[in-house]
């Protein structure tokens, strides 16, 4: 167990040739030169340069530490954030810490940020919400963001599985099978994008309810069977939240089982019947809300572009989804007949789905993997219904995907906490109503 506070190193930028932004204040290179203003990193014959605001070159190597003196911050230019995902655009943001610049395996550049898990947390409740959100929502957000990142560390320390490649995945000629894991990443903890957890620095405004939502719930952590929970987050369920083995590997974790989100009950919606039923209602549940003022405070300005999270409709021509489908798979199915759920969570969400074509037929899951090849960016989960318009011959002309919630839906339910804050429920509660079993301490 972690009795003192961690800390993090965070890969913002990955993969570049070159690397522009700007020491705003002084920091310190291992040569003891220290630098301020503008910068450029640039990769040349497997190493790498830094170069001043004049471009002179300052110090050349495959691992650079500059070291912030006096709380200095830098700002790192056109940041991609949203990787792959429908929100996908560039940004210029500013960090607080260290930063290194480090040379991956094939050359490529990558900028890191090292900072306490306390400052990294200010930011990782602000850029995944409105920093203008509920207290408690904040309190709540802070609890369930530390133990996920503490049990991440803790679990790299333990299992040294870093750079273990990030694809999970079950092939044969009829099915495969992936899942991505979060926490393996070759040269740094956590990345700075939704693959781990959304985190942009000072960029984001962290106001005095951010800062109070950190300090009351300092090393505050989740805890099962005397192990920090691994605490997973998305933004909306549809209802019910999903089993973890349904979305990363084959194994039960109790505290992360589907819930109600709601004050009653839901059964379980995994049998077809069910799962079209529940899709196609509105049920009660606390995402379920169009209160455009919670919304507002809960969401950053880009996720806000969603409207339709609870309950949302997708549209393709046949031919669209094929060309979707081979682009996205890299499997050439022929004429698409059908899609068929072979499996579903209890929270309807798909876990096998059968694609069958004239050329090919094969079996996807896990969810992301469906999510991902149903979409040119990703769905906003697998809990959907197929619905298939037909021609004369029989042969579909459209599909239409009937779907519920936005992620995984593997604990806590971002919407829902926020609805549930609204409502006066105290942040402990709202945690472990939806980490059920779990328990809170204080462990630094």
């Amino acid at each position: 167990m972690i009795h003192q506070e961690p800390y993090v190193s965070v890969g913002v930028v990955e993969h570049v040739p070159e690397i522009q932004g700007t020491f705003n204040g002084r920091f310190e290179l291992p040569t003891t030169v220290r630098l301020e203003g503008k910068f450029t990193v640039r990769s040349l014959d497997g190493r790498f340069v830094l170069f001043d605001d004049e471009d002179i070159e300052v110090m050349k190597g495959e691992d650079i530490c500059c070291t912030a003196l006096n709380r200095a911050t830098f700002t790192l230019h056109e940041v991609t954030i949203g990787i792959n995902f429908h929100w996908e655009r560039k940004e210029d943001q500013t960090f607080e810490g260290n930063l290194r610049f480090v040379a991956a395996p094939d050359g490529s550049l990558t900028a890191i940020n090292e900072i306490g898990v306390e400052n990294y947390l200010k930011s990782v409740i602000s850029s995944e919400m409105s920093a203008e959100a509920p207290l408690e929502l904040l309190r709540a957000h802070a609890i369930t963001s530390r133990s996920w990142l503490v049990a991440m560390l803790y679990k790299q320390m333990q299992a040294r599985n870093v750079g273990v490649p990030t694809i999970r995945s079950r092939e044969t000629e009829s099915e495969i099978v992936r899942w991505y894991d979060r926490e393996d990443h070759l040269l740094f903890n956590v990345c700075a994008d939704d693959h781990c957890q959304r985190y942009q620095g000072i960029s984001k405004i962290i106001t005095e309810n951010a800062q109070k939502a950190i300090e009351d719930t300092r090393g505050v952590l989740l805890v099962h069977d005397d192990q920090v929970c691994d605490a997973r987050f998305y933004k909306a369920c549809g209802g019910l939240t999903e089993d973890f083995e349904n979305a990363w590997e084959d194994t039960a974790i109790p505290y992360l089982r589907s819930v109600s989100d709601a004050e009653q009950p839901y059964g379980d919606k995994s049998a077809e019947p069910e799962a079209r039923e529940w899709i196609l209602s509105s049920p009660k549940a606390y995402c379920n809300t169009n209160d455009v003022a919670i919304l507002k405070q809960i969401l950053p300005s880009f996720d806000q572009e969603t409207t339709d999270f609870f309950r949302w409709r997708v549209d393709y021509s046949r031919e669209e989804l094929e060309r979707i489908v081979h682009k996205r798979s890299g499997i050439d199915f022929g004429t698409i007949t059908a899609l068929l759920p072979l499996q579903r969570g209890p929270s309807s969400r798909i876990t096998r789905l059968k694609i069958v074509g004239t050329k090919k037929t094969m079996i996807v899951g896990k969810e992301l993997e469906i999510r991902r090849w149903l979409s040119n960016s990703h769905l906003y989960s697998s809990a959907f219904v197929v619905e298939a318009e037909l021609d004369s011959r029989g042969l579909p002309t459209r599909f239409t995907l009937h779907g519920a919630g936005w992620g995984h839906g593997v604990g806590l339910c971002q919407i829902g906490a926020a609805v549930m804050a609204a409502q006066g429920k105290k942040a402990e509660e709202i945690v472990l109503h939806y980490f059920s079993g779990a328990s809170l301490q204080k462990l630094y």
